[in-house]
């Protein structure tokens, strides 16, 4: 396909084109099914991209826009049909199809080197939980009043404004933090940043003899033995000092500070070239993933549950993920500075328009306004502001039986 084709095809149709969906060609998978994988695949990718909140609601998309039921390759659909296929669909194809989105990721974010200031690549580990209606999920029941499930999540943090998960692990919400992190920290250039959910001594002495890098908020419970302390270079930092949690152990790091609000945190990294200064910068970079979950369940629709089976909630993690890829991927394909989030939302403000005015408007930079040398403003009386003759205030109200 030509430059010129490409810019005049729909946005959403681009953004589809580019799943990684080769191993889905065998006709021997489909055998005996009216939907192809594919099309299920492209048709639950392109709800999370554009919101769609409900089967009726995509009944009513692909009848109204042909060109995305082409590249679909459907005529026609029933939500009665897609709902019983995205819980039946294997969950390990959406997550190889996800680690295969990761690995197109990577290829683009490989010169990128992390967080500036000498912080470098994060790969920050938290979870995020999604609660489910009780009446309908009773297999992820926790207590009377709770019904839910979990996704252990790892964000890699390749810049300012590039992050994103690479590896993700369903789960009830029986499931501790600590123990969703078995699999999620594996060795690696990057450092580990964890809050106080999944530290333990076990787990700190498998790091150590992994080489993993972490810096990770701790609980009161773990006591230290300080054995060397060191002069805080900022302000907010109460202490550094080279610590041992187990005499026969290497020795690691301590780093307390406080934040705006003069709470304490009390860190532990195994990371003594960084300066406490770094230490703390990159704890508090652990906000992003916080970030992160915001946003995927305010934009990729992951609260709206498609299924109330383990396998239909599993697949529609992975799914919700897989379109947060496609929209990094156009991001870093287009070399575009604007934040992760931003550029989604102008993405999903151009998808059914052509390739070429979404660039368009991508490449438009707001123009920057002098208002010259601002004077100190003059305070001003604040003037009671007119209700009108139909609305009533309350101190209106006071003044009239005074009278």
């Amino acid at each position: 396909m030509n430059k010129k084709s490409i810019g005049r095809e729909m946005l959403i149709c681009q953004c589809l084109s580019q799943l990684p969906l080769e191993d889905y060609d065998c006709p021997l998978i489909d055998y005996g099914k009216k939907l192809s994988t594919k099309s299920l695949i492209k048709i639950f990718v392109a709800a999370q991209l554009d919101e769609w909140d409900s089967y009726k609601n995509m009944e009513e998309k692909l009848g109204a826009h042909p060109k995305l039921r082409k590249e679909i390759g459907i005529e026609e659909i029933s939500g009665s049909q897609l709902s019983r296929r995205i819980s039946d669909l294997p969950t390990e194809w959406l997550q190889n199809l996800f680690v295969k989105v990761v690995k197109k990721i990577q290829l683009f974010t490989k010169g990128l080197k992390g967080l500036p200031n000498g912080l470098g690549v994060l790969k920050i580990i938290d979870s995020t939980e999604i609660s489910l209606p009780k009446n309908l999920c009773d297999w992820a029941f926790i207590s009377k009043s709770h019904t839910a499930v979990k996704m252990h999540t790892r964000l890699v943090v390749a810049s300012e404004n590039v992050v994103y998960p690479d590896k993700i692990v369903p789960s009830s919400g029986k499931l501790s933090d600590n123990e969703g992190s078995d699999d999620l920290v594996e060795e690696s250039n990057a450092i580990y940043v964890m809050d106080r959910g999944y530290p333990s001594r076990e787990k700190f002495e498998t790091w150590e003899e992994k080489g993993i890098s972490y810096v990770v908020r701790l609980t009161k419970s773990l006591r230290l033995g300080i054995l060397k302390e060191y002069t805080p270079t900022h302000p907010s930092v109460t202490l550094d000092a080279k610590v041992s949690y187990n005499v026969s152990k290497k020795p690691v790091r301590c780093i307390e500070f406080m934040d705006e609000k003069e709470r304490t945190y009390r860190i532990l990294t195994n990371r003594f070239d960084l300066t406490d200064q770094q230490v703390m910068e990159i704890y508090r970079a652990r906000w992003t993933i916080e970030l992160f979950f915001k946003w995927v369940k305010q934009h990729l629709k992951f609260t709206k549950i498609w299924s109330t089976k383990p396998q239909g909630i599993w697949n529609q993690m992975f799914l919700a993920l897989i379109a947060y890829g496609l929209s990094l991927l156009v991001k870093l394909q287009t070399q575009s500075d604007r934040t992760t989030f931003g550029f989604f939302r102008l993405l999903q403000t151009y998808l059914y328009k052509t390739v070429g005015s979404f660039m368009k408007a991508l490449k438009k930079k707001k123009k920057k306004t002098s208002k010259g040398r601002q004077k100190v403003p003059i305070t001003k009386p604040k003037s009671k502001p007119e209700f009108g003759n139909v609305a009533r205030d309350k101190t209106e109200k006071k003044k009239k039986k005074h009278k």
